[in-house]
């Protein structure tokens, strides 16, 4: 019988503590790789220039992301996962408006709060998406069809307007990603050298409102 050695317990906190050392650094080289790969593309980002933005060695880089193809793939993942969890609230129990106004602001809150992200994944899909083209097809394709049945559900119970469920949040996408895709025009046309918190609050509100009159589900 294969015996298992025993636990001691002294190592659950310190396996915590490691845990969150870890999670900390994978955190800060994202944060960073957002940034380089946003202003120099993969082709002009270096690790290096990654390392120098995220304040840590170069060495940590390679231990936790293998190369900067590795590193440039979960940029992309988890921007992608991030966008995609506030559909969670999209369920058939759910209020339509309450559903769908959320996921709006949680959109724009992303955008405000992570534009790099944003701009990362543009380009990608700018270029053919070579990377996730295959999750845009499989995973992305599969999670927007459910949701979109959630929709057709409740436009057949009366519970919203007749829109065309799928392109919605092809709509959503676009104005809410439009404030970090394209900031700079936004900037110019308003006279900003950048966007302010209130820049942001007014769009949110905008549109909220819109889209949601759109959908038959305004005040």
């Amino acid at each position: 019988m294969t015996s298992f050695p025993k636990r001691n317990p002294t190592n659950t906190s310190d396996d915590t503590a490691k845990g969150q050392i870890r999670q900390g650094n994978e955190a800060l080289i994202l944060e960073a790789a957002e940034r380089v790969f946003a202003g120099a593309g993969f082709g002009g980002a270096t690790m290096a220039a990654i390392a120098e933005s995220s304040g840590l060695p170069k060495a940590n880089l390679h231990y936790y992301f293998g190369s900067k193809q590795e590193l440039y793939r979960a940029v992309l993942a988890r921007t992608l996962q991030d966008w995609l969890a506030p559909t969670l609230g999209i369920v058939p129990e759910a209020d339509p408006r309450t559903a769908i106004e959320r996921y709006i602001r949680d959109k724009m809150a992303l955008s405000a709060r992570r534009p790099h992200a944003s701009k990362v994944f543009a380009n990608e899909l700018l270029h053919g998406a070579p990377v996730v083209k295959t999750l845009l097809e499989t995973e992305l394709r599969a999670l927007v069809r459910a949701k979109a049945a959630v929709i057709d559900g409740w436009i057949a119970d009366g519970k919203m307007a007749n829109v065309d469920s799928v392109h919605l949040f092809f709509t959503i996408w676009a104005a809410t990603q439009t404030y970090a895709d394209f900031d700079v025009q936004v900037c110019a046309v308003l006279g900003r050298a950048e966007l302010k918190a209130k820049d942001h609050q007014r769009a949110t509100e905008h549109v909220v409102a819109l889209l949601l009159r759109g959908c038959g589900l305004g005040a």
